[in-house]
């Protein structure tokens, strides 16, 4: 018997148009049977399982710093891991104009999930055993359009868009301690260093929320309803340049 959310992932590829698998974020403190990396980056991991592959992260598995305090599996540095990064950032990679831009950055955007679990599972939504705790999905700015309009079909409540900071903050971290759907375009080392796709987006939303928006699909017109113009506005259409 298929899980809710290999069914969910399925009418969501079918339904989209999808071309990279829609990936499930799991934090757990319980052991997992999935291969556990030498090193891999929060960023490579979404991209390994939007192809397939199933990870699990941990404090040891981690690659990136920044991505390990930005989803919870260690503290923010503080002493001279804060002024490392300070001068990373600014002198670096160049992302912030100043320590005083990066402060601004880090204390006006939601704070990461620290010590929430000890280990994260990243891996194809279709595959995932355990429940996930956020869906992400890697696609177009139509698809995206589509999946957000879904997402508040039934309440209206627009999402409150966290675009600013790392791709694992907005991609992960904000939605996961906010409970938001949100959008980015993630951070440019990121996709840079990753080799994403230009036109690729990311569209991540809790999975508590993911019923809702599935159940939508077929009373939406973002999903698959039928558009019902009156004469009179079809009109106005073919009257239009």
């Amino acid at each position: 018997m298929e899980t809710a959310w290999i069914e969910q992932s399925k009418t969501l590829v079918e339904v989209l148009g999808l071309v990279s698998k829609p990936v499930a974020v799991t934090f757990t403190n319980d052991p997992v049977e999935v291969r556990k990396p030498k090193k891999a980056w929060v960023c490579r991991a979404l991209k390994l399982a939007a192809a397939g592959d199933s990870l699990v992260l941990d404090r040891e598995t981690s690659a990136c710093g920044g991505g390990s305090w930005h989803c919870g599996l260690v503290d923010q540095p503080s002493g001279e891991g804060r002024r490392f990064l300070q001068k990373f950032l600014t002198r670096g990679e160049k992302l912030t104009h100043s320590i005083v831009s990066f402060q601004r950055m880090m204390d006006l955007t939601a704070k990461p999930p620290t010590g929430l679990s000890d280990r994260i599972l990243i891996g194809p939504l279709e595959k995932m055993e355990a429940c996930p705790d956020l869906a992400v999905f890697l696609c177009n700015a139509e698809q995206a359009c589509r999946l957000i309009s879904l997402d508040h079909y039934w309440d209206g409540i627009p999402p409150r868009i966290e675009l600013a900071g790392s791709l694992c903050h907005s991609a992960i971290a904000y939605p996961i301690v906010s409970g938001n759907s949100n959008l980015t375009m993630g951070d440019w080392t990121a996709r840079r260093m990753q080799k994403y796709e230009k036109d690729i987006v990311f569209v991540s939303i809790p999975y508590e929320r993911m019923h809702n928006l599935v159940t939508a699909i077929p009373e939406c017109s973002a999903g698959t309803a039928e558009l019902d113009i009156p004469p009179e506005m079809q009109r106005i259409f073919e009257e239009s340049d």
